[in-house]
């Protein structure tokens, strides 16, 4: 059901997704997941190209098995010989960098605290006495970060253990490409509104362009050398044929194994800066072919090449 933990049936459909270059939200609309829970499990398991669904359920079953660390009474943070004092000025130092970002100031002091005590894990009563804050600020604190996915709470004996999470930075990375994709619908939705050959269309359109590859950029992630070729030479093919060609046609005339070549198509259709100028298009037959670039030109420019050419 969504919300609950991953099934190994559900791994294995995230699996197959990736290997037909699907996108982490198309596979999740087919597992019945959030797109969060898919791309954090893509992510904590070797990625697009390495994931195995056999070897992410060991893995989930192995997390499963270890128990929490129970944290110290007062969490000390001297327990390799550091400073208490500077240890405390660095988590509030920490956490003022996270209230800059947009944090609120006792979820940040909270999440900082967490992160640089060593089992990574507290009680609401251990944070109270830390941070030296009324029990209600606590609970009002972890509750957000926890609505976040970046603390989960665990259960050690009679007591709730607020646990950082192992992918918290990914998951922030993750909530950065979504607002950057909604500030690009935005501006895309309000030059339609306006006319994209308005003044305001024209300037909403540049806008919704730039947000879009921002999104595109923060998304993809990076990509290694050997991966980088592999993406070139599918696209190399496809404007080679000149006709749209199934993964499993390009395997045959590449001669590569299938899963090189979804892996190779995966990286190229997520990565739109390996391909640039071009980009790939994936049709409804789960044929690929090669068009040029969406956002590389703007819709009045686009009109005035058509009047041109005609």
């Amino acid at each position: 059901m969504p919300g609950g933990r991953l099934t190994e049936q559900d791994r294995r459909q995230i699996a197959s997704g990736l290997a037909a270059g699907l996108d982490y939200a198309e596979i999740a609309r087919q597992v019945g997941r959030p797109t969060s829970t898919v791309t954090r499990e893509v992510a904590r398991n070797g990625g697009p190209v390495g994931y195995r669904a056999d070897v992410a359920q060991r893995a989930t079953r192995q997390r499963a098995r270890r128990r929490i660390a129970t944290a110290p009474q007062e969490l000390p943070t001297s327990t390799f010989g550091r400073d208490d004092e500077t240890v405390r000025e660095f988590a509030e130092h920490f956490a003022a960098l996270m209230v800059d970002s947009g944090l609120p100031r006792m979820a940040a002091r909270v999440l900082a605290t967490l992160f640089t005590t060593d089992s990574g894990s507290a009680t609401a009563a251990e944070l109270t006495r830390r941070l030296r804050v009324s029990p209600a600020s606590i609970s009002k604190a972890v509750a957000y970060l926890d609505r976040l996915e970046v603390i989960r709470r665990a259960r050690e004996g009679r007591r709730d253990h607020y646990v950082v999470d192992d992918n918290v930075w990914f998951t922030a990375w993750s909530d950065s490409a979504r607002t950057t994709n909604r500030w690009a619908e935005a501006a895309e939705r309000g030059a339609e509104i306006f006319g994209a050959t308005t003044p305001v269309g024209e300037r909403l359109e540049h806008m919704g362009l730039f947000f879009a590859r921002l999104g595109r950029d923060i998304a993809g992630g990076p990509v290694d050398t050997a991966a980088g070729e592999h993406a070139l030479t599918v696209v190399a093919a496809l404007v080679h044929a000149g006709t749209p060609l199934t993964p499993e046609q390009l395997a045959a005339a590449l001669d590569w194994p299938l899963d090189q070549v979804t892996s190779a198509l995966h990286d190229a259709v997520h990565h739109p800066d390996l391909a640039d100028p071009v980009a790939l298009h994936r049709n409804k037959s789960g044929a690929f072919s090669v068009v040029a670039r969406p956002d590389r030109l703007t819709t009045a420019q686009r009109r005035r090449l058509a009047r041109s050419a005609s």
